[in-house]
């Protein structure tokens, strides 16, 4: 991990020298104390509380690029398959860290989609208010993608509007005959009582390492409404480290879908900040991997006013010597009177190699509240096995169908059918299951 500690220590500096003007600006001065924090504290290790159960030096021995000076080009019928393609959408592209305006559709009529560089250039008043002003500065990675932050997605519904399609991120890296490593940022605004939905997905063409390391903060405003799915499916040489924070204001409503089903490496960090009274806030979450596959859930739940609820729902299906991380917190405030906070996690391990390390937590500072947490890890009902192929159902369709009812509840709360759909038929893939229905 020294090693590309040197490099990302060296890349900064060339990093600096090609800003030009930009380098005078407050932003950079922010992208200055997050990488001076990375050079105090370092990587995070298995000694790090947060990081107990998962250790960072398998991925981070490749060696790195960090600033990737090539883009190849990609045509979109190459890439079709990565897309919600059968529902008209605005889109994001980002190919090797460059917007693809050619494969995007923006817009800046009532509402800003278009790139976080167009941001950082024309809103000042918007970077001055959001930027860096979500992600918990302790975060050694968040810090990095802090100071290499220049490029990725930046959504403002204004108030009162509501997107009329759903909008899609992707980020692409295409092949090169060497690892890369990438450091997306995206800034998502709801203002008040606004409404959007948002696809997010990465994916690499290549088949050497990379690893992305994105960053994303959003602003739920009062009385908005933000569905935001993430879709990890990518190749086994890719590894990503998602660092989201979510802050609502009153009376407004966030779901957040993370779907995690590719990759060698995943680890989620989406923490929820409650800031407001009477609040929702829903995190769903399905995991389904298989051998060689580790995915790592850090949330959190942060209740700071009273008449607010948080619902989490974690589902997990571990085949082959995958192994998995689940560590939900919820932290109730003194203030925070009249709370609701539900939190479970359930997993399902298909082999005695299989694990997870599964650690729900509840901090309640106040007494008039309704919380609850639990998690379950297990096999597969034997009973409901043999009643299903009693009737007739061959064995392998049988587990894939109770497989599908046990992640259903995190499917059922997808609001865009589409995406609904294609969770669908990658959750069969993985499976090695051919269902052409949707429970």
């Amino acid at each position: 991990m020294e090693a590309l500690k040197d490099k990302l220590e060296s890349s900064f500096i060339v990093f600096e020298n090609e800003l030009d003007d930009d380098a005078k600006t407050p932003v950079h001065k922010i992208r200055q104390q997050a990488f001076k924090h990375f050079e105090k504290a370092g990587f995070p290790t298995k000694k790090d509380e947060e990081w107990k159960y998962t250790n960072l030096k398998p991925i981070l021995k490749n060696d790195f690029r960090i600033l990737n000076k090539s883009e190849n080009a990609i045509d979109f019928k190459d890439v079709k398959r990565f897309f919600l393609s059968d529902v008209d959408s605005y889109k994001l592209v980002f190919i090797d860290g460059v917007f693809s305006s050619w494969l995007s559709e923006t817009t800046h009529d009532k509402f800003d989609i278009c790139t976080l560089s167009s941001m950082l250039n024309r809103y000042e008043d918007v970077t001055k208010k959001y930027f860096n002003k979500a992600l918990p500065q302790a975060e050694t990675m968040a810090a990095i993608n802090t100071a290499f932050a220049k490029e990725g997605a930046f959504i403002r519904i204004k108030k009162n509007q509501t997107v009329d399609k759903p909008v899609q991120i992707v980020f692409f890296t295409t092949a090169h005959d060497y690892d890369i490593m990438t450091q997306p940022r995206n800034l998502v605004v709801v203002e008040e009582n606004a409404e959007v939905k948002i696809v997010e997905r990465h994916q690499s063409l290549s088949e050497k390492a990379v690893l992305t390391n994105t960053a994303t903060e959003i602003f739920a405003e009062k009385n908005s409404r933000l569905f935001y799915y993430k879709v990890q499916n990518d190749n086994m040489e890719a590894s990503i480290i998602d660092s989201t924070t979510v802050k609502q204001a009153e009376g407004s409503n966030v779901r957040v879908g993370t779907f995690s089903f590719g990759n060698r490496f995943i680890r989620n960090n989406l923490n929820f900040f409650l800031e407001g009274e009477h609040i929702e806030s829903h995190l769903d979450g399905i995991t389904v991997i298989n051998e060689g596959q580790f995915v790592d859930h850090h949330t959190l739940a942060d209740h700071q006013k009273p008449n607010c609820e948080s619902h989490e729902l974690y589902k997990g299906i571990y085949d082959g010597n995958s192994s998995g991380v689940f560590n939900g917190k919820v932290m109730v405030h003194p203030h925070a009177q009249k709370t609701n906070a539900f939190q479970q996690n359930n997993n399902i391990l298909l082999t005695d190699k299989a694990s997870i390390d599964t650690k729900p937590q509840l901090e309640i500072y106040a007494d008039d509240v309704q919380c609850s947490h639990g998690c379950t890890i297990g096999q597969l009902n034997e009973d409901a096995m043999f009643y299903m192929q009693a009737r007739g159902i061959p064995e392998k369709e049988a587990k894939a169908l109770l497989l599908y009812a046990f992640a259903n509840d995190g499917l059922r709360n997808v609001a865009i059918p589409e995406l609904r759909k294609k969770l669908n038929k990658q959750i069969a893939t993985k499976l090695n299951v051919d269902l052409d229905f949707e429970l």
